[in-house]
């Protein structure tokens, strides 16, 4: 056995580890074995004062699980060494015998449909050595991951990849907050409970409509500009299906048995184009509320925030609009919050999982990003810059927001969501609530050894050259 990190040992045990158990353990070493298929960790008994070692491997459904475990150990070097001679053992006997069941994929990045149908971006992850450790993440996270329609690795090889890929980081996010899951229902896509309430959640984004073409560079500042002023009725056209939808029996998603007297929350991202998650987030507010904001200082230098109320919204290249505040709007209240992240990118994945060890390019990773920024002067956030290593500890629910419905039938609780950050309507302002730092948006720059690109590029030419 070797040791690791505690946060590559928390990713394996992310989802089955039990919530109660750092009340009674304090874990203080953790550990991985050659194979890669047995975990170990020293804990100490906060109650008895003593040490007690738990050994984990998968099983049959590649979930991680306890096997083994010996308590009341007297001092940590006992237990160091009670783990290190019984980990042989357990190397012959309950791995040797480990039987998987045979739907369950090892591999999520391994294509299932024909070279054509892939998702262009989904080619490229695939085989790019920068995204060895977001795929390493995202395979440990399927085998826990309730696929209620079927069809969910068929539409994240194709086009629905980034619709999955956000659904994979909710319910990340979602279990980091302690919240139980409940995925049987074909809808919603999450059922959310707490001991006090549920929650419904349905999960939508703002799609990317040229889905061959790749954006690898910033909008210029003036071609953000003008792609703001079209936003609204992009997040106005995904919030408003769900809005309106209704399935065959013409039931909405609050209507169902398990959904009816609940909160109702939309969860969206932007995909719509690369980086367009680094400026949308303002929209987003723009078009719930139906305000947008300036600023000026007065004689004294204080900000002064100015609030304009904002009616209706551009619609596509010619002169129709779009009405403006989605929670005003009829039928709006039986949404109780919009739930927003602007990190919910694959970089999300890339960064966690080279913080848990799982980058197997040795990337260099440089992450720099917008947060909130607390002088009650300021009218910019405050940057912050750093080198992703294991050393780093960002949480899922970083950059996650929640914008309440002030006319909700059923209004959500602030803290149901309790590591977001809180956005609610006071008066004409937006009055933001988090114990979080609240990350705005963030860029991850990946930095690969130029030997590690020669394959790369030759299946970047095989893939262009079958395009055309």
């Amino acid at each position: 056995m070797r040791s690791i990190s505690k946060n590559q040992y928390d990713l394996h045990v992310f989802f089955t580890r039990s919530s109660l158990a750092e009340f009674f353990n304090e874990e203080m070493e953790w550990y991985i074995n050659e194979s890669k298929n047995l975990w170990g960790v020293i804990c100490l008994d906060k109650q008895d004062v003593n040490y007690t070692v738990i050994f984990s491997a998968r099983d049959k459904d590649r979930q991680i699980r306890c096997i083994n475990l010996k308590i009341d150990i007297e001092n940590i070097d006992e237990a160091r060494d009670y783990l290190f001679s019984h980990s042989k053992e357990l190397e012959q006997t309950e791995i040797k015998q480990q039987i998987f069941k045979k739907n369950i994929v090892k591999d999520l990045f391994i294509p299932k449909v024909k070279k054509s149908k892939l998702d262009q971006y989904f080619d490229f992850i695939s085989k790019s050595p920068s995204h060895s450790a977001a795929r390493n993440v995202i395979n440990e996270i399927m085998p826990h991951f309730f696929d209620v329609d079927g069809n969910f690795i068929e539409q994240f090889q194709t086009q629905g990849f980034d619709s999955r890929l956000w659904e994979l980081y909710l319910f990340c996010y979602f279990n980091e907050d302690g919240l139980i899951i409940d995925r049987s229902h074909f809808a919603p896509d999450f059922l959310l409970s707490t001991d006090h309430m549920s929650v419904s959640l349905e999960a939508v984004i703002v799609a990317n409509k040229e889905s061959n073409k790749i954006w690898t560079k910033h909008l210029e500042i003036e071609d953000i500009f003008k792609k703001q002023e079209l936003m609204p009725s992009r997040w106005g056209s995904s919030l408003y299906s769900k809005l309106t939808h209704t399935d065959k029996s013409g039931r909405h998603y609050w209507e169902y048995p398990h959904t009816q007297e609940k909160p109702f929350v939309l969860a969206i991202a932007d995909f719509h184009e690369t980086f367009s998650m680094t400026w949308s987030q303002n929209s987003l507010i723009t078009y719930l509320y139906g305000y947008k904001y300036d600023h000026s200082y007065n004689e004294k230098g204080d900000l002064i925030i100015h609030p304009i109320k904002v009616n209706k919204h551009i619609k596509g290249e010619g002169h129709s609009t779009i009405p403006s505040g989605f929670f005003f709007q009829e039928n709006s209240e039986n949404i109780s919050a919009v739930l927003h992240s602007s990190c919910a990118t694959i970089s999300k994945f890339s960064r966690i999982g080279k913080q848990c060890g799982l980058d197997e390019s040795d990337v260099l990773m440089y992450r720099i990003g917008s947060v909130y920024n607390p002088d009650p002067n300021a009218s910019k956030p405050n940057v912050f810059q750093y080198l992703v290593t294991e050393e780093n500890s960002e949480p899922w629910s970083e950059g996650v927001t929640v914008f309440h419905n002030p006319n909700a039938k059923y209004p959500l609780p602030l803290d149901f969501f309790s590591n977001a950050a809180q956005c609610y309507l006071q008066d004409e302002f937006i009055a933001t609530v988090s114990n979080n730092p609240v990350v705005y948006s963030s860029v991850t720059l990946n930095f690969v050894d130029k030997s590690k690109l020669e394959n790369f590029k030759e299946h970047l030419s095989e893939t262009n050259t079958s395009n055309l």
